[in-house]
């Protein structure tokens, strides 16, 4: 290892996207829990990626406010379709989640299937490309994520559930463009996981420390050790999790799963 070789300044701009995510993710994640949808988030990564394919294959500039709408359109279209199929037949609610998955994954293979770099841009998608954002690509992302916290402070728990689909589509679009759709399931569950049993005054600032420490330790360990970004952070953020939950309260005996 040649530690001379380490460039801090490269970490800095993946660091700030890592951030931002979090800043919408952790508060969504522990609705997630609540609301017992806990594969809500890769459904509609999924679908935002989809629409990000979509957009390649129609040629438009990768860079350009035109992906970004049509990841968006993607997701919303998405959310709108699981708030009628919950309502339509909620027994069966994650199930049709689960279709809704495969379904935007299936279709994301098949639209690149005859590209040459298809397979490289379907991982950039998936385990994402972090530690080569750049500032400018965090300015409407950041702008979103303002939005996203300003609506989840005023409204929080008062969302309907097509609100918080609405809401839950628009924080993944520009998430899973930063940081891929493995870190987006990371930074949305993960956390929520880890702090669940502690009190409730404590739970949302200690989830957001081991977010920011797991995408510190995972940016850090991937650019000392030329490993991929996104997996590292995904292996650090979980066990760093898991070490919160391992020296936290525990539940008691009598506790009783919430019905969701």
């Amino acid at each position: 290892m040649d530690s001379d070789a380490l460039d801090l300044m490269i970490i800095v701009p993946a660091l700030l996207a890592g951030l931002l995510v979090l800043l919408t993710h952790v508060p969504l994640g522990a609705q997630v829990l609540r609301r017992g949808i806990v594969f809500i988030d890769l459904a509609i990564a999924q679908i935002a990626a989809l629409g990000v394919i979509i957009a390649g294959v129609a040629e438009l500039d990768p860079h350009s406010w035109a992906v970004q709408a049509a990841a968006a359109t993607a997701a919303v279209l998405g959310a709108v379709l699981l708030t009628w199929t919950e309502r339509r037949w909620p027994d069966v609610q994650e199930a049709q989640i689960g279709v809704m998955f495969i379904l935007a994954a299936s279709a994301g293979i098949l639209l690149v299937a005859h590209n040459p770099h298809g397979g490289e841009h379907l991982q950039d998608l998936l385990a994402g490309q972090i530690l080569w954002v750049r500032y400018e690509q965090l300015l409407l992302p950041a702008a979103g994520t303002l939005l996203i916290c300003t609506l989840l402070y005023h409204m929080g728990e008062r969302l309907s559930r097509l609100g918080f689909y609405l809401v839950f589509a628009l924080a993944v679009t520009a998430s899973v463009q930063l940081v891929g759709v493995y870190l987006v399931f990371t930074s949305l569950i993960v956390p929520a996981l880890a702090v669940r049993h502690y009190a409730p005054a404590r739970r949302l600032w200690l989830a957001y420390l081991i977010g920011a420490a797991g995408y510190a330790s995972g940016l850090l360990l991937s650019t000392l050790y030329d490993l991929p970004s996104g997996a590292l952070i995904v292996w650090c953020l979980t066990l760093l999790a898991m070490l919160a939950y391992a020296v936290g309260p525990k539940p008691g005996p009598h506790s009783v799963r919430p019905h969701h």
